[in-house]
This record gives structure tokens, sequence and C-alpha cells, in this order.
């Protein structure tokens, strides 16, 4: 089905489960919560899809995005717990994070247009139209997501500011 192999299926299915993790962060928290239980289910889910891919990427840029997902998740939940860093830590957790949402997304769309509907797939060309828009849709997304998270992140250091339940000093 969709010209996918067992192994891709491991690597879809096991990714999968990071995408609603990410939204639900994003809408309680304002970011990825590292240190929360849904943060650690989509570090487990993102190293699943980024470990995987190695075994079913048919182009260069797949190993590339793998590559750059591992360490960038390494990077974003490990900074967060250098306190020499203070509040920059916070800000460099965020973004490092919120690229990793993005990694997951940009070959998810991508892949998602070169094979549904099943054997007359939306996009053939990847110079499509249609994908290239998807794609620099996505890319809209992350800079209009990181200056709100970053925007966020700031309010959160003010005197008096609104911090949501379960925000970020509550993970």
């Amino acid at each position: 089905m969709f010209g996918i192999s067992p192994l891709g299926w491991v690597h879809t299915l096991g990714s999968l489960p990071a995408i609603p993790l990410a939204a639900y962060m994003f809408a309680r928290h304002g970011r990825i919560a590292p240190r929360s239980a849904p943060g650690v289910a989509y570090f487990v889910s993102m190293m699943i899809g980024a470990g995987t891919v190695f075994f079913v990427a048919r182009q260069p840029v797949g190993y590339v995005i793998g590559v750059v997902t591992i360490l960038l998740l390494l990077a974003g939940y490990g900074v967060g717990r250098i306190s020499a860093l203070g509040r920059a830590g916070r800000y460099l957790e965020t973004i490092l994070l919120s690229l990793t949402t993005f990694l997951l997304m940009l070959p998810a769309v991508t892949e998602t247009l070169r094979r549904v509907p099943n054997g007359h797939p939306f996009v053939t060309d990847p110079k499509s139209p249609l994908l290239l828009g998807a794609q620099a849709g996505l890319l809209v997304i992350l800079i209009i997501g990181l200056i709100a998270q970053i925007t966020h992140l700031r309010g959160q250091g003010r005197p008096g500011a609104f911090a949501p339940s379960g925000g970020i000093s509550g993970e």
C-alpha cells in the first residue's frame, strides 16, 4: 500500500505520534516541553523516525534530514539543562526543538503528496507548484511559530506576565 515497505511502515508509524504530541505541547505550553511526559514521548517518536530514515530514504537529502534531526533533538533536549546559559538555554531549547518539528513535517507533507491518493498521487514532479507551495507554507509556519514562541518566552520573564496553566514553569 502506497509503495511503503514494512520497514517504511515502522518508520512512518514510529514517527507519526510526534505530530499530535508537538501540536499538543505547542497549544498547552507554547513550545515543546522536553521535561514533560509528552516531551519524552515526542523524543522517542522522533528518534524512531530519524533513526529509521537511514534504512528507508531513497534520496541523499533524507540522510541529511535524519542526521540533522538527531543532532537538533540531542542538542534541544540537552541545552535546557545547562544552567550557565540561563534564559538563553530556554530560547535555544525552543528554537532547536521547533526545528525538529519542521524537519518532521517537511518530509511528511512531501511524501504524503507524492503517495496519496494511492496510485494517482497529487504530486509526481518534485518541482510541482503544489509541493513547493506546501513546503514554503511550512517554512512560513516555522518562522511565525518561532516569533510567537520567542515573544511568549520574553513575556514569561516580565513581572506580572501571564503564564498559562502548565506553562514553561509548569513543565
